[in-house]
């Protein structure tokens, strides 16, 4: 409603005025930063209290399955949902794999092509319901012009098709089901096992208070992000309105070319109708040359680089050390992917990736375990792993160069090695 009506500077005035006050409001809200605390620090009481206690490590990832309401695993859920929209319908199959391997236009031309098919108006609302909500989302989202699954609904295929072969109808909810049903297993055995301690009615009653608190407020952990992702889109739709009416007046060639302007000089070439050239040039080769920098794995916020090692105490030799962030032990063949909409995996594969963020949670549903170069305890890609119940070792230094694609490997997620 906000940006409906606003255009021209005022468009820009509103966003780096009132819109970004809003969004550190939203982001520092103190009520809400206290609930993605109270989540966190009952997983670090579980596991602590627990290992204390019962020699359980890692007790926190089995009792955290299937938690409710977060909206990041529902989105990873309800693909499958859309396989099973989908599969019934062989000639709509056929065509979007065809879609997935570029015989037609994968930006979305293909949803309106489906129709034509038998059974492809169900398959077509029932991509357009899933965009509708999850369709902002992306790999990167945080970068304003990656490119949104609703503007290229294409990179959606691959991971779809696999689950239309994959999954059986129903999955998600048995999913689901099963997941919570081993939790709820797990918090019985648990107090179970802490009341036949010494103190064990105190040490239970605390334990259950925990077992309570970090289901209730784990999930909310990945609303923040949502509503950031959300509120970047609106934006971003916004501003590509404004490089239109620049392209149109001839001041600029390609719409895109304002993603290597700053605000302040986007708004500046609207207000003038011109633009430099020149700059955008530089700015592109500039792009070009730090995508081929590595960064560094920690950088301090005065800018100094920190190196180090991982400790390797109890790691066999020549395993890939990392962090452990979801528990469980998994051998199977290794699928190295840079790219979400290049993935192409079968059941029992383990995904081996730079990085993941909330826009691989579809992928998840058809894999085994997870190593990832990048990440911690609480990025999106672990706590997602958790939830779902699959191992992963996370921060692995070089883990899609070091392991090859097919390569045979087995995941540590309890003890953070590969």
């Amino acid at each position: 409603r906000d940006l409906a009506d606003r255009s021209g500077p005022e468009l820009f005035d509103f966003l780096l005025g009132p819109a970004a006050q809003e969004h550190k409001r939203v982001l520092s809200h103190p009520p809400s930063l206290r609930v993605i605390t109270a989540g966190m620090e009952a997983a670090w009481w579980l596991n602590d209290k627990l290992e204390e206690w019962l020699g359980e490590k890692n007790a926190a990832d089995t009792l955290t399955l299937s938690a409710p309401g977060n909206i990041t695993s529902e989105m990873g859920l309800a693909l499958l949902d859309v396989a099973d929209v989908v599969r019934p319908y062989p000639e709509v199959v056929a065509f979007l794999r065809d879609v997935e391997h570029g015989k037609h236009d994968e930006r979305g031309d293909f949803l309106d092509r489906l129709a034509d098919l038998p059974g492809g108006a169900h398959a077509r609302d029932a991509l357009r319901d899933y965009l509708d909500r999850y369709g902002m989302r992306c790999a990167g989202e945080i970068d304003l012009t990656r490119e949104r699954w609703s503007e290229r609904p294409g990179t959606l295929l691959p991971v779809l098709l696999d689950h239309v072969r994959n999954a059986e109808p129903g999955a998600a909810e048995r999913r689901f089901e099963e997941g919570r049903q081993e939790a709820r297993h797990k918090e019985r055995e648990v107090l179970e096992r802490l009341r036949a301690l010494p103190d064990g009615e105190r040490k239970a009653a605390e334990a259950k208070a925990m077992i309570d608190r970090v289901r209730t407020f784990a999930g909310y952990r990945e609303y923040p992000k949502y509503d950031i992702v959300n509120r970047f889109f609106l934006y971003k739709q916004a501003l590509l309105a404004e490089a239109d009416r620049l392209v149109t007046a001839g001041a600029l060639t390609d719409r895109e070319d304002v993603f290597h302007l700053t605000l302040r000089e986007f708004r500046e070439a609207v207000r003038t109708g011109r633009v430099d050239e020149g700059l955008v040039r530089r700015r592109k080769e500039e792009f070009r040359f730090f995508g081929t920098l590595t960064p560094p794995r920690v950088l301090t916020s005065d800018g100094e680089s920190v190196t180090g090692s991982y400790r390797r105490e109890g790691v066999p030799e020549g395993a890939l050390v990392g962090l452990p962030v979801s528990a469980g032990t998994v051998e199977g063949r290794a699928r190295v992917v840079r790219d979400m909409a290049e993935a192409e995996l079968e059941a029992g594969d383990i995904l081996v990736t730079v990085f993941t963020d909330p826009s691989w949670s579809p992928v998840f549903l058809g894999i085994a375990a997870l190593v990832t170069e990048v990440g911690g305890l609480m990025t999106h890609g672990a706590v997602i792993a958790r939830e779902y119940g699959l191992p992963a070792v996370v921060g692995v230094d070089g883990a899609t160069r070091l392991i090859r694609d097919g390569q045979r490997i087995r995941v540590h997620g309890g003890e953070g090695y590969v």
